[in-house]
């Protein structure tokens, strides 16, 4: 239990809280957050569980690691690969079988602060979805997006995730649902950097908006976007098609190939 008190310090310091604000985080009062970085007190084991959660480490790394040295190597590298304490909170029917939770537009705020809170997750929509594509075994979440920057995936869809607890399974190029204190939730085509730099690029689908890094260690959580769901039904263009847009710039470019020759 001596690392405890340099620990939480370390913690504190390296996400730029005072003491009150670490407090207010994990629903201490500030003279305990003193005492605990003094080692004047130990922590309970639930306000033990509130500082993990909140700073994304294991209670065994909080209690036994200098996570201010160079061993805090390991404890980021066991959080990148879900081996340390992260817990999703689900929902269940009354037979015991999980439920989808949707979070809409309106929750995205919320859901940033709580997405460990199992009260607040129950009081999001949360339905079955019986799809011989979803297996009865993994857990599946759906997020409501907003913005044009994944189009043509439009503003207001349903997108269908999985959740993924190891980061280095994150695929080059493939879509993701990822959560951050500093991003909220955003929907891209995430670049796996964790192991070179322990970054993770972001990149949307529509070229005005241009690629950004976040470290993994801000990353909250991260789930696979499987489909989609929109009320935004396409219309057609009878005047014309993009099949018939693609076939004139390919004979545009012949005559032109041809005339410069």
């Amino acid at each position: 239990m001596e690392y405890i008190g340099q620990n939480i310090k370390y913690l504190r310091k390296t996400k730029g809280l005072t003491q009150e604000e670490l407090a207010k985080n994990i629903g201490v009062n500030r003279a305990m957050i003193g005492s605990y970085e003094e080692n004047r007190a130990a922590p309970k084991l639930s306000v033990l569980q509130d500082i993990a959660y909140f700073f994304s480490v294991s209670i065994d790394d909080l209690i036994k690691i200098r996570l201010w040295t160079d061993a805090k190597t390991t404890a980021i590298t066991d959080f990148v690969k879900g081996d340390n304490l992260r817990v999703i909170s689900t929902v269940v029917d009354k037979d015991n079988k999980e439920l989808i939770t949707t979070v809409p537009i309106q929750a995205s705020a919320g859901y940033t602060k709580g997405y460990a809170d199992p009260d607040y997750i129950e009081e999001l929509p949360h339905f079955s979805m019986p799809l011989i594509e979803l297996s009865k075994d993994r857990t599946y979440r759906v997020f409501q997006i907003k913005g044009d920057s994944m189009e043509p995936i439009k503003s207001g869809s349903y997108i269908i995730c999985e959740y993924l607890a190891n980061w280095e399974e994150i695929y080059d190029g493939k879509s993701y649902i990822l959560i951050s204190k500093d991003e909220g939730i955003v929907y891209k085509r995430l670049y796996n950097k964790i192991n070179d730099s322990g970054e993770i690029i972001l990149k949307s689908d529509n070229s005005e908006y241009s690629p950004y890094s976040i470290n993994a260690e801000d990353v909250f959580e991260i789930w696979k976007a499987l489909g989609f769901i929109s009320f935004d039904l396409p219309e057609v263009n009878n005047d014309l098609s993009n099949h018939k847009l693609h076939q004139m710039i390919i004979e545009m470019k012949k005559d032109i190939d041809f005339l410069k020759k």
